[in-house]
């Protein structure tokens, strides 16, 4: 769901610049509901539910990553402000470097960050698996993770370079992905990746 044109009139209204900021706290004095997820992708906000399928999967990738990096690096749905025009992302998970440490506002960098995972949900597919994936690539993500499970596939976008991924693998729910090769430096289990 998007916030309708007059919200956005309202919004920029609020200062005379834009940004994200200024997005985010208008956000923050909306009366969003516990397990509704927001974020900004191309500088409009995106509003959408936490299903349960969508839950399952992001715990079982957190709960995979917990095996081999400190609970400090893994975040979910925690705004990280990536490359391109007011992209402000609470990606469903992300893994930050061990050396990672928070900008002057409190906020992780992108520049940290060496792992993506982003579980599609309906109406917000599209971003994930375009403006997202650009702005990933544009920030030198090197690895991102598309789980997707109406289709009951992962897709894994590795090497990126000049804004866009060189290699992309699919696998079916079920199948291990071998990310050794990554700086995960683990087999990703997908065996209990419910379908919706």
């Amino acid at each position: 769901m998007t916030v309708a044109e007059t919200d956005r009139i309202e919004m920029a209204e609020i200062g005379n610049e834009l940004t994200l900021d200024k997005m985010f706290e208008w956000l923050e004095r909306m009366p969003v509901p516990e397990g509704i997820k927001t974020e900004i992708v191309g500088g409009h906000i995106f509003v959408s539910p936490q299903r349960d399928t969508h839950w399952t999967i992001t715990f079982s990738i957190l709960t995979q990553l917990s095996a081999h990096f400190p609970m400090e690096c893994q975040k979910s749905d925690v705004r990280i402000d990536y490359p391109g025009h007011l992209n402000g992302f609470a990606s469903d998970v992300t893994l930050v470097a061990e050396d990672a440490v928070m900008n002057d506002k409190g906020q992780w960098r992108h520049q940290d960050v060496v792992f993506v995972a982003e579980v599609i949900s309906k109406s917000t597919a599209m971003n994930d698996y375009g403006p997202k994936k650009t702005a990933y690539a544009d920030a030198e993500v090197p690895v991102y993770l598309i789980a997707d499970p109406y289709q009951g596939r992962v897709y894994v976008h590795f090497d990126p370079k000049d804004g866009e991924y060189t290699t992309q693998s699919k696998f079916s729910f079920g199948e291990d992905i071998d990310l050794t090769g990554t700086p995960l430096g683990l087999t990703l289990k997908t065996d209990r990746f419910p379908r919706d």
